[in-house]
Parts: C-alpha cells; structure tokens; sequence
C-alpha cells in the first residue's frame, strides 16, 4: 500500500494545537469551525458592572471607551448613541432581578441582541424584547420544574407558554420585517400551447370588445 500523506499544518491548525490537542478528527474538525465562526463573527465588547455610590453602573469593557462604544453601536445597527445608552439603561433593568445588576445577564442580552445581526433600531430592540421574553420564559420553567400546588403548577404553566408563544411570534416577526422590501412572483403552473407563448409577470391589454379593440 502506499502511504497517504498528511495534509500539511496550516496557521490556524497549529494555533488550535497551542490551545489543545484535539482527541480526535472529529473534534479538531470542531475546533476549526468554531475558530472561523469567531473569525467571522462581529467584534463585540462586553459589558462591565461596577458600583459607585452604592449603585451599579454598565460601562464598556474595552481599552478605549469610545471605540468599544462605537463597536456596540455598529453591532446593534445603529449609529445612535442616545439610542444605545436607552437600550442599555433597559438592559440593565431586565438583568436585574433584585437589586443588583446582574453582568452576566446583561452581557447574554448583548449576545442575543447581537446574534441577531440587527440591521437597524427595530431589529435590536426586537433583539432586547426576544432576550427579555426568554429569560422570563426560562424562570417561569424553572419555578414549573419546583411547583408544590397544583394552583402553582396551573399558573407557571400559563406563563410560561404564553411566553413561549410570544417568543414565536416574535421570531415570526422579524423575518416579517426583514422581508418588507423584497417582492416575490409565485408561478404554480403555467401551461402553454403548441405554438403558443408564456407570460409571467403584469398583463395589460390595450383594448376591449366593448370598447371596439
């Protein structure tokens, strides 16, 4: 038998290799997808909680601020910034389920905002309201997982699949919104005669019996 040769290391297999050693093709075949999903992916800064005054504040976790804002900018598809720093005041509210400002959940809000791609504001905050829903919705399992009544079984249960609905509806609705400018034609069957010719599209005759054409 001859020997097949191995394909030859490229950049990114020996950058994998530093991080770890793939136990098997499978899985380094894994890793090379991840590796070009981030690569593609939009660069997006995390958001940092700190308190002042006893309060907690969200700023931008970048070395420079106003180029880690603009990046958040450009990943919820705005250019807005009075914009964004509503969408992040909102933010923080739905992460916070007490009184401290969970960074956690406002960083998986961001992430679910961006995941999104929004191409503008309606589009994020459509991303915000879906991040929002599900975390109710995901509470509301949870409390439905603990239930110790069957009258507190009953009304998690309602919550929770009036939010799963919602949740749907939302999803349906962004595509709804997404294809508002593009025009589709539909032909099921168009038959066509010896001799004869196919038409699709807008048919306008010039004249009628009536009118003698």
């Amino acid at each position: 038998m001859v020997p097949v040769a191995e394909p030859e290391e490229d950049a990114t297999d020996k950058k994998l290799k530093k991080i770890y050693e793939p136990a098997n093709r499978l899985e380094h075949e894994a890793m090379r997808r991840q590796h070009t999903r981030r690569q593609k992916a939009n660069p997006v800064p995390r958001l940092k909680v700190t308190k002042k005054d006893g309060q907690g504040h969200i700023s931008i976790d970048h070395a420079n601020g106003a180029a880690g804002y603009t990046l958040l900018m450009e990943a919820m598809g705005t250019c807005n910034a009075d914009f964004t720093s509503g969408l992040l005041n909102q933010i923080a509210n739905i992460a916070s389920p007490g009184q401290e400002v969970d960074e956690n959940a406002c960083n998986f809000v961001i992430s679910v905002i961006t995941g999104v791609e929004p191409r503008d504001q309606v589009e994020a905050m459509l991303g915000a309201q879906m991040a929002a829903v599900h975390m109710a919705m995901m509470t509301f399992s949870r409390r439905l997982s603990h239930a110790a009544t069957i009258l507190q079984q009953d009304a998690d249960e309602k919550a929770f699949n009036k939010l799963a609905r919602t949740f749907t509806a939302q999803v349906e609705a962004l595509k709804r919104y997404r294809s508002k400018g593009e025009q589709r034609v539909y032909v099921e069957r168009v038959n066509v005669e010896q001799g004869g010719q196919a038409i699709v599209g807008n048919v306008q005759h010039g004249g009628s019996e009536k009118n003698g054409g």
